[in-house]
């Protein structure tokens, strides 16, 4: 079990990993990213990541190295960890050079690849639910910093967070100024009502997730009702079950919202278990 790092080329232990001071990333969040979890050893839907992390890169401005490199980089890094199953971020600054916010100042794009132990929710989370808190502090608005754009600067989700968990819960809702429910600071937001599943629309302002998308394949292929639609934080309250996706947790059931208790159900039980079998098939395909 180990907890490798990628940077520049060259693969260390986590704790000799450096990146430069000057680096934009570090200076001002000026980068991208992705995470992605391994199934079997290989990353998990790797080609939708890398295309969603060249969508942000190309919102930004920044110019990501060829993708056949950062793949190969990748790779290096998974076999040179060797976990039985990983966690995996890929992350691309814009570079270092100069201080000042003139993208023009920075010298050339640098990847960085985090490779560490796959750690996933306690198992009876899974079973029992974990817990919601709609937050005051509002998503950014797609006019502003947009958040399909997956960048590092995550002073917002960080700040919608930390007021979920001084509320006790284990994470956040975060809405847009004109209520609507948008996601949570580091999942998609889902409910069920009247055996359909409904999560918002990405022209509310979220994270275009990729496990969002996925389970909305799954979904449909297996016949569950699934809707986009605009909802509001007296929708997620009047919810028959909620749920929250992401790419480390899967698909993980909610048991409170705020003061609220509430069942984990039958349709949520039905999508965890259809998740895990995607996972599952995913890992026996790296088998065969």
């Amino acid at each position: 079990m180990a907890f490798r790092i990628y940077v520049d080329g060259r693969i260390t232990d986590a704790r000799d990993a450096m990146v430069p001071v000057l680096d934009r990333g570090f200076l001002y969040g000026d980068g991208v990213y992705e995470v992605t979890r391994t199934a079997g050893g290989r990353p998990v839907d790797l080609e939708p990541h890398l295309d969603r992390l060249a969508r942000s890169a190309d919102r930004i401005g920044l110019a990501l190295p060829p993708r056949d490199a950062m793949i190969a980089a990748i790779d290096a890094t998974l076999a040179d960890a060797g976990n039985p199953e990983s966690y995996l971020r890929v992350i691309v600054t814009r570079g270092a050079g100069e201080m000042g916010l003139d993208p023009a100042l920075a010298d050339a794009p640098r990847l960085v690849v985090i490779v560490r132990p796959l750690a996933l929710p306690a198992p009876a989370l899974y079973v029992d639910g974990s817990s919601l808190r709609l937050v005051s502090v509002k998503r950014n608005s797609p006019g502003a910093l947009d958040p399909a754009i997956k960048s590092g600067n995550y002073l917002n989700n960080i700040l919608g967070l930390a007021e979920a968990r001084r509320a006790g819960a284990a994470e956040a809702v975060m809405c847009d100024d004109q209520g609507r429910v948008c996601e949570g600071s580091s999942s998609n937001v889902w409910c069920v009502r009247g055996g359909v599943v409904a999560t918002p629309p990405l022209h509310v302002g979220l994270l275009p997730g990729i496990t969002r998308w996925r389970l909305l394949q799954l979904a449909r292929a297996d016949g569950v009702a699934v809707e986009e639609v605009e909802l509001y934080p007296a929708d997620l309250h009047a919810a028959d079950e909620l749920f929250i996706t992401s790419s480390i947790r899967g698909v993980l059931p909610i048991s409170r919202l705020d003061d609220r208790s509430l069942p984990v159900g039958p349709v949520t039980t039905r999508l965890v278990a259809l998740y895990e079998r995607f996972l599952a098939d995913q890992a026996g395909r790296v088998a065969t």
